[in-house]
């Protein structure tokens, strides 16, 4: 069993190295610095052990909620917070920098989950269900991706029928965060017609079931399971009403896409900070290996492109609080700042040499767990084609 006492002093110290607290209101730094003791005496002493396990520490939930990161920019009257998308980013920075996998159930519950019932939703929905997600006392997921439909989900075959008095569920999805623990489900579906909406599938509806997936090396603190419909019978009152198509999914995407642009910082921070600390601790032919060119060129390109992710999130975050922010500049700034986050967590390793794969420091965890981030919510790929069919006019989808 691996030595996990290191871990149970969490020594972080976030680098800002432009100065971008000057940027932020007080608001801001209140509701980040809360959120960054909470990770430090909630998260840091117990997340190795629970990644060791692959095992989703649940006690967190309530802490969550406390902090804000259930729904933050939903309004107050349901349930939310009433913050602005600083704020929000802010949040999902420091909740990855604990953990990715603990963030993934932050932002599944609040952009995929209560976003398209605020934004979607008929005012009884929101009512019934936003104050309960907003507390922890209900946990959702969202059913889009399925077996063998994922960048592509306009073929998905999940459907469902008009029955009279209820609407018939069947398909499956696959890949899905928070899905084994999950109240709710807002589930994708094409009716008969082939236009795809939004299900609000609650966990005791006969016919559904929510397995959990086991095996993962990545997010292994984070609960992914199936989704699976064999002739689910849904009220009626349970469609999503103000949305259709498959803009009405995608828009809870660019949520979740938003809060990930800035949670991929707090992860690539972390492995930063641990390797400025270990190098200039570690002594090898006489000095700290931070004296060593070689190091200090890896240190120096890691702050480098830490500032440089800061600038482009704080900006998109801007531009969402003016309702300006698009579709593909979330794409590139989603897709920009997890492949720095990933390069960043696999130089550290190298930094902290063997004892950069244990269990006593967090780098190797961020590196499996970023993993996963690069492929979800949009492939690498995909994202790159999103920012080449929006400066070309031309779609290389198809």
């Amino acid at each position: 069993m691996y030595n996990f006492h290191k871990m149970k002093q969490d020594l972080f110290q976030a680098p800002d190295y432009y100065n971008l607290d000057e940027l932020l209101t007080e608001e801001h730094k209140l509701i980040r610095n809360s959120a960054r003791d909470w990770v430090k005496k909630s998260v840091s002493p117990i997340i190795e052990e629970y990644a060791q396990k692959a095992k989703f520490p649940d006690q967190l939930i309530k802490g969550l909620a406390d902090i804000g990161a259930f729904g933050s920019y939903i309004p107050e009257e349901y349930g939310g917070a009433g913050l602005d998308h600083i704020s929000y980013g802010l949040l999902m920075q420091e909740i990855e920098r604990g953990d990715s996998g603990i963030r993934s159930t932050a932002s599944v519950q609040s952009s995929l989950v209560m976003f398209p019932i605020w934004k979607y939703g008929s005012e009884d929905q929101k009512k019934k269900y936003l104050p309960k997600l907003a507390s922890g006392e209900f946990m959702g997921c969202f059913g889009l991706t399925e077996p063998d439909h994922g960048s592509n989900p306009s073929d998905m075959i999940t459907n469902f029928k008009d029955m009279g008095d209820h609407f018939l569920l069947n398909g499956a999805k696959l890949w899905i965060s928070n899905s084994p623990f999950a109240d709710i489900a807002i589930v994708w579906a094409k009716n008969e017609k082939g236009r795809i909406h939004g299900l609000i599938i609650e966990r005791d509806m006969e016919g559904f079931s929510a397995p959990e997936t086991h095996n993962k090396w990545s997010l292994r603190a984070s609960s992914t399971g199936e989704l699976i419909f064999n002739n689910v019978k849904v009220p009626k009152e349970n469609l999503l009403p103000n949305k259709s198509g498959l803009g009405a999914p995608l828009g809870c995407l660019d949520s979740a896409r938003y809060g990930i642009s800035w949670g991929a910082i707090g992860a690539a921070m972390d492995c930063y900070d641990t390797a400025l600390r270990y190098s200039k601790e570690r002594i090898q032919f006489g000095k700290p290996i931070a004296g060593f060119q070689l190091q200090q060129k890896k240190l120096a390109e890691m702050i480098t492109e830490i500032t440089k992710a800061q600038l482009l999130a704080w900006r998109l975050g801007m531009l969402k609080n003016a309702d300006k922010a698009t579709s593909a500049q979330i794409s590139m700034a989603k897709r920009n700042n997890v492949e720095m986050a990933i390069k960043i967590a696999r130089e550290s390793r190298q930094i902290l040499g063997a004892m950069g794969i244990t269990g006593d420091y967090s780098i190797m965890r961020h590196m499996m767990n970023l993993e996963s981030v690069i492929t979800y919510e949009g492939t690498h790929d995909i994202h790159l084609l999103i920012t080449g069919l929006d400066i070309t006019g031309l779609n290389a989808f198809k």
